[in-house]
Protein backbone atom coordinates (compact mmCIF):
# COMPACT_ATOMS: atom_id res chain seq x y z
CA UNK A 1 0.00 0.00 0.00
CA UNK A 2 1.53 3.26 -0.75
CA UNK A 3 1.55 6.57 1.10
CA UNK A 4 -0.69 7.97 -1.91
CA UNK A 5 -3.72 5.70 -1.42
CA UNK A 6 -5.94 7.23 0.92
CA UNK A 7 -7.19 4.88 4.08
CA UNK A 8 -10.91 6.57 4.78
CA UNK A 9 -11.88 5.80 8.13
CA UNK A 10 -14.67 8.94 7.66
CA UNK A 11 -17.75 7.14 6.12
CA UNK A 12 -20.12 4.91 7.43
CA UNK A 13 -20.92 2.99 4.43
CA UNK A 14 -20.07 -0.87 2.95
CA UNK A 15 -17.32 -1.52 0.44
CA UNK A 16 -18.08 -2.39 -2.44
CA UNK A 17 -16.65 -6.19 -2.02
CA UNK A 18 -20.10 -6.47 0.13
CA UNK A 19 -22.75 -5.35 -1.80
CA UNK A 20 -24.75 -7.91 -3.68
CA UNK A 21 -24.81 -6.58 -6.87
CA UNK A 22 -25.88 -9.68 -8.83
CA UNK A 23 -28.41 -10.25 -6.37
CA UNK A 24 -29.98 -6.74 -7.06
CA UNK A 25 -29.61 -6.79 -10.30
CA UNK A 26 -31.57 -10.04 -10.29
CA UNK A 27 -34.14 -8.07 -7.70
CA UNK A 28 -34.56 -5.18 -10.36
CA UNK A 29 -35.48 -6.92 -13.03
CA UNK A 30 -38.17 -9.44 -10.83
CA UNK A 31 -39.56 -6.38 -9.99
CA UNK A 32 -40.46 -5.21 -13.30
CA UNK A 33 -41.55 -8.60 -14.28
CA UNK A 34 -43.93 -8.56 -11.25
CA UNK A 35 -45.39 -5.53 -11.15
CA UNK A 36 -44.56 -3.41 -14.71
CA UNK A 37 -47.46 -1.08 -13.80
CA UNK A 38 -47.11 -0.13 -10.25
CA UNK A 39 -43.41 0.08 -10.35
CA UNK A 40 -43.26 2.63 -13.18
CA UNK A 41 -46.71 4.95 -12.08
CA UNK A 42 -46.86 7.30 -8.99
CA UNK A 43 -47.13 5.42 -6.18
CA UNK A 44 -48.88 6.15 -2.34
CA UNK A 45 -46.70 8.81 -0.61
CA UNK A 46 -46.66 6.25 2.20
CA UNK A 47 -44.30 3.87 0.23
CA UNK A 48 -44.75 0.81 -2.02
CA UNK A 49 -47.20 -1.70 -0.57
CA UNK A 50 -45.60 -4.79 -0.87
CA UNK A 51 -42.40 -3.18 0.82
CA UNK A 52 -44.97 -2.29 3.63
CA UNK A 53 -46.28 -5.31 4.31
CA UNK A 54 -43.00 -6.93 4.18
CA UNK A 55 -41.63 -4.27 7.03
CA UNK A 56 -45.29 -4.47 8.88
CA UNK A 57 -44.67 -8.28 9.17
CA UNK A 58 -41.07 -7.73 9.88
CA UNK A 59 -42.10 -5.88 12.84
CA UNK A 60 -45.47 -7.10 13.83
CA UNK A 61 -47.42 -4.37 12.85
CA UNK A 62 -49.63 -3.77 10.49
CA UNK A 63 -48.94 -1.56 7.01
CA UNK A 64 -50.93 1.67 8.14
CA UNK A 65 -48.10 1.70 10.49
CA UNK A 66 -45.05 1.84 8.11
CA UNK A 67 -44.26 5.16 5.99
CA UNK A 68 -41.48 3.89 4.08
CA UNK A 69 -39.17 6.88 3.01
CA UNK A 70 -35.51 8.30 0.78
CA UNK A 71 -32.87 6.79 3.52
CA UNK A 72 -33.34 7.15 7.53
CA UNK A 73 -32.62 10.46 7.19
CA UNK A 74 -35.29 12.03 5.44
CA UNK A 75 -37.54 9.64 8.05
CA UNK A 76 -36.30 11.73 10.85
CA UNK A 77 -36.48 14.60 9.38
CA UNK A 78 -40.06 13.82 8.57
CA UNK A 79 -40.88 12.92 12.29
CA UNK A 80 -38.91 16.10 13.68
CA UNK A 81 -40.95 18.62 11.25
CA UNK A 82 -44.16 16.65 12.09
CA UNK A 83 -43.51 17.19 16.17
CA UNK A 84 -40.93 19.91 17.54
CA UNK A 85 -41.21 23.66 17.17
CA UNK A 86 -38.74 25.96 17.97
CA UNK A 87 -37.78 26.28 21.65
CA UNK A 88 -39.14 22.59 22.21
CA UNK A 89 -36.76 20.58 24.16
CA UNK A 90 -35.61 17.47 22.70
CA UNK A 91 -33.50 15.28 24.51
CA UNK A 92 -29.92 13.27 22.35
CA UNK A 93 -27.47 11.47 22.89
CA UNK A 94 -24.00 12.82 24.03
CA UNK A 95 -22.29 11.70 21.42
CA UNK A 96 -25.02 11.46 18.48
CA UNK A 97 -25.30 11.53 14.76
CA UNK A 98 -24.15 14.62 13.33
CA UNK A 99 -26.52 15.25 10.90
CA UNK A 100 -29.66 14.71 13.22
CA UNK A 101 -27.82 17.85 15.81
CA UNK A 102 -27.60 19.51 12.31
CA UNK A 103 -31.32 19.28 11.73
CA UNK A 104 -32.69 20.08 15.26
CA UNK A 105 -30.93 23.04 15.65
CA UNK A 106 -31.67 24.39 12.14
CA UNK A 107 -35.71 23.45 13.29
CA UNK A 108 -34.87 25.72 16.63
CA UNK A 109 -34.90 22.60 19.46
CA UNK A 110 -33.94 23.23 22.85
CA UNK A 111 -31.22 20.28 22.43
CA UNK A 112 -29.95 18.46 25.96
CA UNK A 113 -26.94 15.89 25.55
CA UNK A 114 -27.60 13.16 28.17
CA UNK A 115 -23.94 11.55 28.50
CA UNK A 116 -23.43 7.76 26.54
CA UNK A 117 -21.85 5.12 28.49
CA UNK A 118 -20.75 1.44 27.58
CA UNK A 119 -24.04 0.23 28.14
CA UNK A 120 -25.86 3.07 26.20
CA UNK A 121 -27.96 6.48 27.20
CA UNK A 122 -27.19 7.13 31.44
CA UNK A 123 -30.67 7.31 32.48
CA UNK A 124 -29.74 8.16 35.79
CA UNK A 125 -28.55 11.21 34.19
CA UNK A 126 -32.20 11.90 32.28
CA UNK A 127 -34.30 11.15 34.86
CA UNK A 128 -32.58 14.26 36.87
CA UNK A 129 -33.19 16.22 33.88
CA UNK A 130 -36.65 15.29 33.53
CA UNK A 131 -36.83 16.08 37.62
CA UNK A 132 -35.38 19.38 37.23
CA UNK A 133 -38.54 20.81 35.26
CA UNK A 134 -37.40 19.35 30.94
CA UNK A 135 -40.04 18.81 29.43
CA UNK A 136 -39.25 17.18 26.23
CA UNK A 137 -41.18 16.81 23.16
CA UNK A 138 -38.97 14.21 21.97
CA UNK A 139 -35.84 11.71 22.90
CA UNK A 140 -33.44 11.02 20.33
CA UNK A 141 -32.04 7.35 20.75
CA UNK A 142 -29.76 5.24 18.74
CA UNK A 143 -30.19 1.47 20.50
CA UNK A 144 -27.92 -0.39 18.65
CA UNK A 145 -24.27 -0.02 17.83
CA UNK A 146 -24.73 3.67 18.16
CA UNK A 147 -23.60 6.20 15.96
CA UNK A 148 -20.80 7.68 16.42
CA UNK A 149 -20.27 5.21 19.86
CA UNK A 150 -20.62 2.19 18.91
CA UNK A 151 -22.63 1.21 22.33
CA UNK A 152 -25.65 -0.83 22.46
CA UNK A 153 -28.77 0.30 25.01
CA UNK A 154 -28.95 -2.06 27.47
CA UNK A 155 -32.37 -3.85 27.74
CA UNK A 156 -32.68 -2.51 31.71
CA UNK A 157 -32.00 1.06 29.97
CA UNK A 158 -34.58 0.07 27.10
CA UNK A 159 -37.31 -0.94 29.75
CA UNK A 160 -36.43 2.31 32.23
CA UNK A 161 -36.05 4.50 29.51
CA UNK A 162 -39.91 4.02 28.33
CA UNK A 163 -40.75 4.10 31.94
CA UNK A 164 -39.68 7.62 32.15
CA UNK A 165 -41.57 8.32 28.32
CA UNK A 166 -44.73 7.22 30.20
CA UNK A 167 -44.41 9.45 33.41
CA UNK A 168 -42.83 12.87 32.29
CA UNK A 169 -44.94 12.19 28.68
CA UNK A 170 -42.84 12.47 25.75
CA UNK A 171 -41.90 10.66 22.24
CA UNK A 172 -39.09 8.06 21.92
CA UNK A 173 -37.77 8.40 18.41
CA UNK A 174 -35.53 4.89 18.10
CA UNK A 175 -33.47 5.23 15.38
CA UNK A 176 -31.86 1.75 14.18
CA UNK A 177 -30.68 1.32 11.45
CA UNK A 178 -27.51 -0.62 12.32
CA UNK A 179 -29.90 -3.62 14.38
CA UNK A 180 -29.62 -6.36 11.59
CA UNK A 181 -25.70 -5.65 11.55
CA UNK A 182 -24.86 -7.55 15.04
CA UNK A 183 -21.84 -9.50 15.07
CA UNK A 184 -21.14 -10.89 18.68
CA UNK A 185 -23.95 -11.03 21.26
CA UNK A 186 -27.68 -11.62 21.33
CA UNK A 187 -29.72 -9.61 20.04
CA UNK A 188 -32.02 -7.40 22.26
CA UNK A 189 -35.97 -6.14 21.73
CA UNK A 190 -36.93 -2.98 19.91
CA UNK A 191 -38.27 -0.40 21.83
CA UNK A 192 -40.95 -0.93 20.31
CA UNK A 193 -41.76 -4.05 20.44
CA UNK A 194 -41.77 -3.49 24.15
CA UNK A 195 -43.71 -0.35 23.74
CA UNK A 196 -47.14 -0.74 25.60
CA UNK A 197 -48.62 2.95 25.52
CA UNK A 198 -47.64 4.35 22.02
CA UNK A 199 -44.70 6.10 23.23
CA UNK A 200 -42.25 4.82 20.07
CA UNK A 201 -41.67 6.05 16.60
CA UNK A 202 -39.12 3.77 14.96
CA UNK A 203 -36.98 4.29 11.85
CA UNK A 204 -34.85 2.30 10.31
CA UNK A 205 -32.87 1.42 6.83
CA UNK A 206 -31.76 -0.60 4.05
CA UNK A 207 -29.14 1.76 3.46
CA UNK A 208 -26.75 -0.62 6.13
CA UNK A 209 -27.82 -4.33 4.76
CA UNK A 210 -28.44 -3.98 1.45
CA UNK A 211 -26.62 -0.54 -0.04
CA UNK A 212 -26.79 2.84 0.80
CA UNK A 213 -27.63 3.59 -3.48
CA UNK A 214 -30.92 2.36 -2.67
CA UNK A 215 -32.27 5.29 -0.45
CA UNK A 216 -34.85 3.16 0.98
CA UNK A 217 -35.52 3.70 5.12
CA UNK A 218 -38.96 3.92 7.08
CA UNK A 219 -40.71 4.99 9.63
CA UNK A 220 -43.16 2.79 12.16
CA UNK A 221 -45.43 4.77 14.05
CA UNK A 222 -49.37 5.20 15.36
CA UNK A 223 -51.17 4.64 12.33
CA UNK A 224 -52.83 8.87 12.78
CA UNK A 225 -49.13 10.07 12.58
CA UNK A 226 -48.07 8.05 9.95
CA UNK A 227 -51.00 9.25 8.01
CA UNK A 228 -50.03 13.09 8.76
CA UNK A 229 -46.87 12.34 7.37
CA UNK A 230 -48.06 11.17 4.61
CA UNK A 231 -50.06 13.89 3.98
CA UNK A 232 -47.14 16.50 4.34
CA UNK A 233 -44.94 13.70 1.96
CA UNK A 234 -47.55 14.03 -0.68
CA UNK A 235 -46.96 17.88 -1.13
CA UNK A 236 -43.27 17.45 -0.84
CA UNK A 237 -43.17 15.17 -3.83
CA UNK A 238 -46.22 13.19 -4.63
CA UNK A 239 -44.70 9.45 -3.91
CA UNK A 240 -41.14 8.40 -3.25
CA UNK A 241 -39.47 6.46 -5.50
CA UNK A 242 -41.18 3.15 -6.28
CA UNK A 243 -38.72 1.54 -8.65
CA UNK A 244 -35.95 1.44 -5.66
CA UNK A 245 -38.39 0.03 -3.15
CA UNK A 246 -39.38 -2.28 -5.71
CA UNK A 247 -36.59 -3.35 -6.19
CA UNK A 248 -35.80 -3.72 -2.15
CA UNK A 249 -38.68 -5.62 -1.31
CA UNK A 250 -37.92 -8.33 -4.41
CA UNK A 251 -34.39 -8.70 -2.73
CA UNK A 252 -36.32 -9.30 0.56
CA UNK A 253 -38.88 -11.81 -0.13
CA UNK A 254 -36.24 -14.07 -2.08
CA UNK A 255 -34.22 -14.40 1.26
CA UNK A 256 -31.33 -12.51 -0.74
CA UNK A 257 -31.97 -9.56 1.96
CA UNK A 258 -30.86 -12.74 4.95
CA UNK A 259 -27.95 -13.44 2.99
CA UNK A 260 -26.56 -10.02 2.51
CA UNK A 261 -26.48 -9.40 6.31
CA UNK A 262 -24.92 -12.29 6.78
CA UNK A 263 -22.07 -11.34 4.67
CA UNK A 264 -22.32 -7.73 6.23
CA UNK A 265 -22.22 -9.49 9.26
CA UNK A 266 -19.36 -11.45 8.84
CA UNK A 267 -17.31 -8.85 6.79
CA UNK A 268 -17.68 -6.10 9.32
CA UNK A 269 -17.63 -8.44 12.36
CA UNK A 270 -13.25 -8.97 11.09
CA UNK A 271 -12.80 -5.15 10.23
CA UNK A 272 -13.61 -4.34 13.87
CA UNK A 273 -11.79 -6.99 15.36
CA UNK A 274 -9.29 -6.12 12.99
CA UNK A 275 -9.36 -2.20 14.39
CA UNK A 276 -9.29 -2.53 17.71
CA UNK A 277 -6.33 -4.72 17.80
CA UNK A 278 -4.86 -2.10 15.85
CA UNK A 279 -5.73 0.47 17.76
CA UNK A 280 -4.27 -0.85 21.22
CA UNK A 281 -1.04 -2.27 19.02
CA UNK A 282 -0.10 1.15 17.58
CA UNK A 283 -2.14 3.87 19.97
CA UNK A 284 -2.43 2.07 23.61
CA UNK A 285 -3.52 5.05 25.20
CA UNK A 286 -7.11 5.08 22.74
CA UNK A 287 -9.81 4.27 25.18
CA UNK A 288 -12.89 2.56 23.23
CA UNK A 289 -15.78 0.62 23.45
CA UNK A 290 -15.05 -2.52 21.22
CA UNK A 291 -18.65 -2.41 19.44
CA UNK A 292 -20.95 -5.53 19.30
CA UNK A 293 -22.20 -4.62 15.77
CA UNK A 294 -22.74 -1.70 13.33
CA UNK A 295 -20.26 0.09 11.59
CA UNK A 296 -18.33 2.72 14.20
CA UNK A 297 -15.79 2.93 16.84
CA UNK A 298 -15.17 5.80 19.24
CA UNK A 299 -12.10 6.56 20.29
CA UNK A 300 -11.19 8.80 23.67
CA UNK A 301 -7.41 9.99 23.02
CA UNK A 302 -5.09 11.35 25.64
CA UNK A 303 -6.12 15.27 27.08
CA UNK A 304 -2.49 16.60 25.05
CA UNK A 305 -4.17 15.29 21.77
CA UNK A 306 -6.41 18.08 19.83
CA UNK A 307 -8.41 16.45 16.91
CA UNK A 308 -8.73 19.74 15.18
CA UNK A 309 -4.65 19.52 14.25
CA UNK A 310 -4.87 15.52 14.30
CA UNK A 311 -7.62 15.46 11.87
CA UNK A 312 -5.14 17.47 9.01
CA UNK A 313 -1.91 15.93 10.09
CA UNK A 314 -4.30 12.42 9.75
CA UNK A 315 -5.32 13.39 6.21
CA UNK A 316 -1.54 14.66 4.99
CA UNK A 317 -0.49 11.04 5.62
CA UNK A 318 -3.48 9.69 3.79
CA UNK A 319 -5.91 8.41 6.15
CA UNK A 320 -9.24 10.32 6.86
CA UNK A 321 -11.01 10.32 10.06
CA UNK A 322 -13.83 12.42 11.40
CA UNK A 323 -13.23 14.79 14.35
CA UNK A 324 -15.44 13.90 17.76
CA UNK A 325 -16.60 17.67 18.16
CA UNK A 326 -19.01 17.04 15.11
CA UNK A 327 -20.84 15.24 17.25
CA UNK A 328 -21.77 16.75 20.72
CA UNK A 329 -22.96 20.25 21.79
CA UNK A 330 -19.90 21.06 22.80
CA UNK A 331 -16.29 19.01 23.46
CA UNK A 332 -15.58 16.62 21.70
CA UNK A 333 -11.97 17.80 21.09
CA UNK A 334 -9.93 14.59 22.33
CA UNK A 335 -11.92 11.92 20.30
CA UNK A 336 -12.75 10.63 16.58
CA UNK A 337 -14.90 8.41 15.13
CA UNK A 338 -13.50 5.40 13.40
CA UNK A 339 -15.74 3.91 10.97
CA UNK A 340 -14.44 0.51 9.68
CA UNK A 341 -17.50 -0.75 7.15
CA UNK A 342 -15.37 0.86 3.92
CA UNK A 343 -12.13 -0.60 4.81
CA UNK A 344 -11.08 -3.72 4.19
CA UNK A 345 -9.25 -5.84 7.01
CA UNK A 346 -5.84 -5.48 5.34
CA UNK A 347 -6.03 -1.65 5.03
CA UNK A 348 -7.01 -1.18 8.86
CA UNK A 349 -3.37 -1.96 10.39
CA UNK A 350 -1.89 0.28 7.82
CA UNK A 351 -4.17 3.21 8.59
CA UNK A 352 -4.29 2.87 12.49
CA UNK A 353 -0.30 3.26 11.96
CA UNK A 354 -0.49 6.49 9.83
CA UNK A 355 -2.98 7.20 12.46
CA UNK A 356 -0.66 6.75 15.24
CA UNK A 357 2.13 8.79 13.18
CA UNK A 358 -0.06 11.97 12.93
CA UNK A 359 -0.52 11.37 16.83
CA UNK A 360 3.22 11.57 17.29
CA UNK A 361 3.35 14.38 15.18
CA UNK A 362 0.84 17.11 16.70
CA UNK A 363 2.03 16.07 20.26
CA UNK A 364 5.49 17.32 19.17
Amino acid sequence: MTAEQLISFARGAPSLDIVDIEGLKAAAVRAFDADPAGVTAYGSSAGYLPLREWIANKHGVRADQILVTNGSLQADAFLFDHLIRPGDAVVVERPTYDRTLLNLRRMGGELHGITIQPDGLDTTELRKLLESGVRPRVAHVIPNYQNPAGVTLSLDKRRELLELAAEFEFTIFEDDPYADIRFRGEALPSMLSLDSHNLVVHASSFTKTVCPGVRVGYLVGPSDLIADIAKKATSLYISPGVVSEAIVHQFCVSGDIDRSIATVRRALGERARVLAESLRRHIPQAQFVEPDGGYFLWVELPEDVQVDRLAPAAAERGVAVVKGSDFVLDGGQHALRLAYSAVTADQIDEGVRRLAAAMAAVRG
